[in-house]
């Protein structure tokens, strides 16, 4: 089975971390997740997490780091998925795709919905409070 290459951003800022709702059109409809998407053909990571979160939220942000990606089988596809840190700079969130979003503490993130790829994440983020600002 082909693996689908996504990446997703821990966008911090101050204390908090964005968050973004699946809708009930998209697959794993109301989980959450770090935003983010495909990469497409001849595209590299960095160059797609800045684009994809442009397209879905409308905001900028700056890239701090890579981290561990995870790979997750969902049964029907296998997902790696691959986070990057980043800094919010500026644009007022508008949703695309998404139904809902959320500025959360790093304490706050283990207690939401999320999507099973993003669950090893969320838990590396929260034990190393990742980048700190």
């Amino acid at each position: 089975m082909k693996v689908i290459r996504v990446t997703c951003a821990i966008i911090q800022q101050s204390n908090q971390i964005l968050v973004t709702q699946r809708s009930a059109q998209m697959s794993l409809p109301c989980k959450w997740e770090f935003p983010g998407g495909k990469i497409e053909v001849g595209e590299d990571e960095e160059t797609c997490i800045l684009r994809e979160i442009k397209e879905e939220l409308g905001i900028d942000i700056k890239l701090l780091g890579k981290l561990p990606s995870n790979t997750h089988d969902y049964g029907n596809i296998i997902i790696e998925l691959i986070p990057f840190r980043a800094k919010y700079l500026g644009g007022s969130i508008d949703l695309k795709e998404h139904m809902d979003y959320a500025w959360l503490t790093f304490d706050e993130l283990g207690n939401l919905d999320w999507a099973p790829a993003d669950i090893p994440i969320v838990e590396s983020v929260i034990q190393h409070k990742s980048g700190r600002s």
